[in-house]
């Protein structure tokens, strides 16, 4: 039994090794890669424009639940003015940033995922491997600057929309003076 315990333990800490060398490999290969910085532009297109849609989309959804919830509650202390306040306080600070981040992981993440699993698969990896080419610095961290560039613009994105959204419910249909709500 504590045999047992022991051996998981040291298997846990041997991949959090692992995740941390892969890790330390990405920073360190992060600025040479910004030489090359087609690569990391093209990754900002095929993880950030391409998951504009959903962002926008979704971002003008919860925008609009929290405008519509916000007037109820701020209605029953007769301060539907601080709606656009309240609103943009929920989404920059807290809502924006963390499902832009769960939205980015499913849409853009999954396809990376997949796109990296495809090129080890039909042994491109190793291809590059074999022509002396380090596959992390050519493959994996431009798509790591791309996300982490195109992170922060599309929560900027959604957060934006869904203040729209929030004024487009609060002014336009429950009738909250739009000075007030800007």
């Amino acid at each position: 039994m504590l045999r047992e315990l022991w051996e998981s333990l040291t298997d846990a800490l041997e991949a959090l090794g692992s995740v941390f060398q892969f890790l330390l490999r990405l920073i360190v290969n992060s600025p040479r890669a910004l030489i090359r910085f087609d690569l990391i532009s093209q990754q900002i297109f095929n993880s950030g424009a391409l998951s504009l849609v959903i962002i926008m989309l979704s971002g003008l959804f919860v925008g609009m639940v929290l405008g519509l919830q916000g007037y109820d509650l701020l209605q029953r202390f007769g301060s539907e003015e601080a709606l656009g306040e309240a609103a943009a306080i929920g989404l920059v600070k807290e809502l924006g940033p963390v499902v832009t981040a769960l939205l980015f992981a499913g849409r853009a993440g999954t396809a990376l995922a997949s796109e990296l699993g495809l090129m080890r698969a039909t042994d491109q990896i190793s291809a590059m491997e074999m022509m002396a080419v380090d596959p992390i610095q050519r493959v994996v961290v431009p798509r790591f600057l791309g996300g982490v560039i195109a992170m922060p613009l599309l929560a900027a994105i959604f957060s934006v929309i869904g203040i729209y959204g929030a004024q487009l419910v609060g002014v336009q249909i429950m009738g909250v003076d739009g000075g007030s709500f800007w």
